[in-house]
């Protein structure tokens, strides 16, 4: 398979680096698969995600066996490295809840202003005395943290992370097996994430970045990016993303094909075989397709400076000896054994090339054969001939004689006497 995902990024930015990012790409897709039986699903869009921090050399690039996210604790004193944390995610604010119209709050006494702020430190203690029944390690949300959950927080050793992005709380839920709880009522020892080993938090540059690694089954990974430059980066981001389209495929049906234009040319022979079986006008689709399934050897050979004609008759003769391996090598425009070369390509994306040519035929073939019936159904239809009417005022205007007018169809002849 790294044979494979190296043929697709031979040609891109990243070839000098084409065995890190090779490694990379398959170790990503590793991760992120799920096979439950007769259903795979390798979703690299949602739980693979790349971050891009310029600095650093681009050997430094790495699949984490978790999650990192771009985020700092709420607290400078809540811990920054601990082993086996218990992590809880929320879906929920741990701030005193307002009201949802305009409320208004008329205070005659300094007692009962300070009752007021002894409600609302009431309030938020109870949700956080609610998740540390739990003993929790670690509290991640994706909404606020006031300063009042955020003291009692620190003062039972817990650290706590706010509002990160949705799309991140799922991925950590799925790296640490914990459950994203939208209600504290309803939080549970079950929804409570065990797997993570190691969760820290590093300075890379300027910015803070939480780690969390070590995960027993991830499923989830995070692609960590090093270059010299934004713009390098953003290179290298579409290339692997290439790369690991290619090992999804490739996990989807591990099915191969033999590069070079054999396949190509392994086809164009067996339809023109098929062709010399049949008689009359039926055959000829299927020479027109053999002859179009030349035309990648043929464009390798010529990109190359080799002989065509010369090429592509020894290939022909090759494969019709049943040597279907055989193709044409892109540098010395020679024809070599895939098998022996190791070029290959994914055998789905060839069945998907090949049934969207022929259905793109079929479809410009019905739009051609419509616009020659309509041109013909026009020619047919007979020509309705205009006359011109010519009234008696106009004929009897001084000047006008009658052997002078004309009538509107050159074709039609008008008597106006």
């Amino acid at each position: 398979m790294l044979a494979l995902i190296k043929t697709s990024i031979g040609t891109k930015f990243v070839m000098r680096w084409s065995d890190l990012m090779c490694h990379l790409a398959l170790q990503a897709v590793r991760i992120v698969a799920q096979d439950e039986g007769a259903v795979k699903t390798v979703d690299i869009k949602r739980y693979a995600r790349v971050e891009k921090i310029p600095g650093g050399e681009i050997e430094q690039s790495k699949v984490l066996n978790g999650i990192m996210v771009n985020k700092d604790i709420t607290h400078p004193k809540m811990r920054r490295r601990i082993m086996n944390p218990r992590i809880i995610l929320l879906d929920c604010p741990l701030e005193y809840k307002k009201g949802e119209s305009q409320t208004n709050i008329e205070i005659s006494k300094e007692a009962d202003w300070a009752r007021i702020q002894e409600i609302e430190e009431e309030q938020v203690k109870g949700m956080v005395d609610k998740i540390l029944e739990f003993k929790p390690d670690l509290v991640i949300t994706e909404k606020g943290i006031s300063d009042y959950a955020q003291h009692f927080l620190f003062k039972a050793n817990v650290s706590a992370i706010r509002r990160v992005r949705k799309s991140d709380n799922n991925r950590i839920a799925r790296a640490v097996g914990a459950t994203i709880v939208n209600r504290l009522e309803d939080l549970r020892e079950s929804d409570i994430g065990t797997q993570c080993g190691l969760f820290n938090i590093e300075k890379i540059g300027d910015e803070y970045y939480t780690f969390l690694t070590e995960c027993t089954t991830p499923k989830a990974c995070t692609i960590l990016l090093r270059g010299p430059s934004k713009d390098i980066l953003n290179e290298i981001d579409r290339n692997l993303a290439d790369a690991m389209s290619v090992a999804r495929n490739v996990y989807f049906n591990p099915l191969l094909a033999p590069g070079g234009g054999a396949t190509e040319m392994a086809i164009s022979v067996g339809l023109h075989a098929k062709a010399r079986t049949i008689t009359g006008v039926e055959g000829w689709p299927f020479r027109a397709v053999a002859d179009a399934m030349e035309v990648i050897p043929r464009t390798l050979v010529q990109n190359s400076g080799g002989n065509a004609i010369r090429v592509l008759t020894e290939l022909r003769a090759k494969h019709a000896n049943g040597e279907y391996s055989w193709g044409i090598n892109g540098e010395t425009g020679k024809i070599v054994d895939m098998k022996t070369y190791g070029l290959y390509e994914s055998a789905s994306v060839k069945i998907q090339i090949l049934k969207t040519a022929i259905e793109a035929a079929r479809v410009l073939c019905g739009l051609t054969m419509w616009c020659r019936r309509l041109a013909k159904t026009r020619k047919e239809k007979p020509a309705v001939p205009h006359l011109r009417r010519w009234s008696k005022a106009r004929l009897s205007r001084p000047g006008t004689r009658a052997d002078t007018l004309q009538p509107r169809s050159p074709s039609i002849a008008v008597d106006i006497e």
